[in-house]
């Protein structure tokens, strides 16, 4: 067996270590770090802290992985970002979009709109708070788009497929629909995809508002004898 040894930024919890090896021994890994690196070394905060930029891989192993929600790329606002999609640490104000998915979540499930928007519960339970790209800079929406990030949270999508158990993604939007364009209609696909619109406010009453993924989502797990997710948040 080949010993890799990743770029020193590139080391996360050891089920996807394991999981990824082969994808880390890339040419374009070594490329993304470089340019990631040289961001942080730049004028302008690049976002999350380095610490945090795999923290939807800390927060949900490999093997507990149950639901997969898709985000495009992280908050580029000051104390936003942590690694985890759509979720911001306590403290910060709920953004528009997070707002709106806590609003479908009352209607949905009852769920009182909580008063911060950490969800780190969700991903503790299996759920992997996903981002197509991992990093950012301040003020700079998708300024590390292309660069590498998205080919690797696609091995992501694609090592979670090799497992035996199926599993649930949530696509929110064309951004995410269109990353796991693969899985939306295929008849040989054992997974659940659940698409509804965008939460930001520009789309959600054209198809968020009413999609009642929080329920579906448990309506699955029953099905399967899997306990349900615990959406509501303290």
């Amino acid at each position: 067996m080949t010993t890799i040894t990743p770029a020193p930024s590139f080391v996360f919890e050891a089920s996807w270590m394991e999981a990824l090896r082969e994808e880390l021994s890339k040419p374009y890994i070594a490329h993304l770090t470089a340019f990631v690196e040289a961001e942080r070394a730049g004028k302008k905060p690049i976002y999350p802290p380095r610490d945090l930029v795999f923290n939807a891989l800390k927060e949900t192993p490999f093997h507990k992985v149950r639901v997969v929600i898709v985000g495009q790329d992280p908050y580029h606002g000051p104390g936003q970002a942590h690694g985890l999609c759509f979720s911001v640490p306590r403290g910060v104000p709920i953004p528009p979009s997070l707002l709106n998915i806590f609003r479908e979540l009352r209607d949905d499930l009852g769920c009182e709109v909580p008063t911060h928007g950490y969800l780190s519960s969700w991903a503790r339970q299996g759920v992997l708070l996903l981002n197509a790209t991992l990093t950012v800079r301040q003020g700079e929406p998708l300024s590390h788009h292309g660069q590498g990030w998205e080919l690797f949270t696609d091995a992501i999508i694609q090592a979670l497929l090799k497992r035996p158990d199926p599993l649930i993604f949530v696509l929110w939007g064309k951004s995410a629909q269109e990353k796991c364009r693969h899985l939306i209609g295929n008849k040989a696909n054992t997974h659940t995809v659940l698409t509804a619109a965008h939460p930001s406010p520009l789309s959600a009453r054209t198809g968020f508002f009413g999609s009642r993924p929080f329920s579906k989502i448990n309506e699955v797990h029953q099905r399967q004898g899997k306990p349900p997710i615990e959406w509501c948040l303290d």
